[in-house]
């Protein structure tokens, strides 16, 4: 898995911009999953997205998934077009 990890309380450190390749469609599936296993079983999920320095890994647990962004913890928001891979 690509991606430098970083704790998610520093993503606010990062200037999120939109991965090379948009995987919303691809990806959306998974991300329902995500969440689900986040509000039911309070399990992590990894997320890889894309930032100004490159791409950015995290361990967290998805609150919410919206059109165009999930919620973490802290209200943190990440657009789903950053989003370059996720696993559980």
């Amino acid at each position: 898995m690509i991606g430098q990890i970083i704790e998610k309380e520093l993503i606010s450190a990062y200037r999120i911009i939109p991965a090379e390749v948009d995987k919303t469609v691809v990806l959306y599936d998974k991300l329902l999953g995500a969440q689900r296993l986040g509000n039911e079983f309070k399990s992590k999920t990894t997320i890889v997205f894309q930032t100004e320095d490159g791409p950015k890994r995290i361990e967290t647990t998805v609150w919410s998934l919206t059109e165009k962004y999930i919620q973490i913890k802290n209200g943190v928001l990440i657009p789903l077009k950053a989003i370059i891979e996720i696993d559980y």
